[in-house]
């Protein structure tokens, strides 16, 4: 048995084939998945798991160059707080933003999408892969 943070298989073996550039979404449990995006589906009920337990597993194991959140996540133009937590384990200070229209657009993109039980609004962060050298 993994005797790291995470443990989910799917998830696991996801993180270990990302390249760089490529692109993780850990996602509420509302953002629409498109179907030729693979789904890592983690929600069991609402608020469970949380964005932020399922983001502190991934950055255990993710090197992490670049993050995008929705422009609506941002309060008076301030990181969200589950955002915050994780500045310096793992995201970088800089975030970049963009509507949330156009982060749907950019999660058909991606190389997977997780899916929580997150309930908060716009509780969705891209991660881009960097590199380890």
């Amino acid at each position: 048995m993994k005797k790291n943070l995470l443990l989910h298989a799917e998830l696991s073996h996801c993180l270990a084939t990302l390249g760089h550039g490529d692109r993780l979404i850990i996602a509420d449990a509302g953002l629409p998945i498109p179907p030729q995006v693979q789904r890592i589906d983690l929600a069991v009920s609402l608020g469970i798991p949380s964005l932020q337990a399922v983001l502190k597993a991934v950055l255990s194991e993710m090197q992490v160059e670049r993050a995008i959140v929705a422009q609506e996540a941002l309060v008076n133009d301030m990181l969200p707080d589950w955002y915050q937590i994780f500045i310096g384990h793992g995201l970088p200070k800089a975030v970049e933003s963009v509507s949330h229209e156009n982060f749907k657009k950019l999660s058909q993109q991606a190389k997977a999408i997780v899916r929580t039980g997150e309930a908060t609004p716009y509780a969705n962060i891209m991660l881009c892969s960097g590199v380890c050298f």
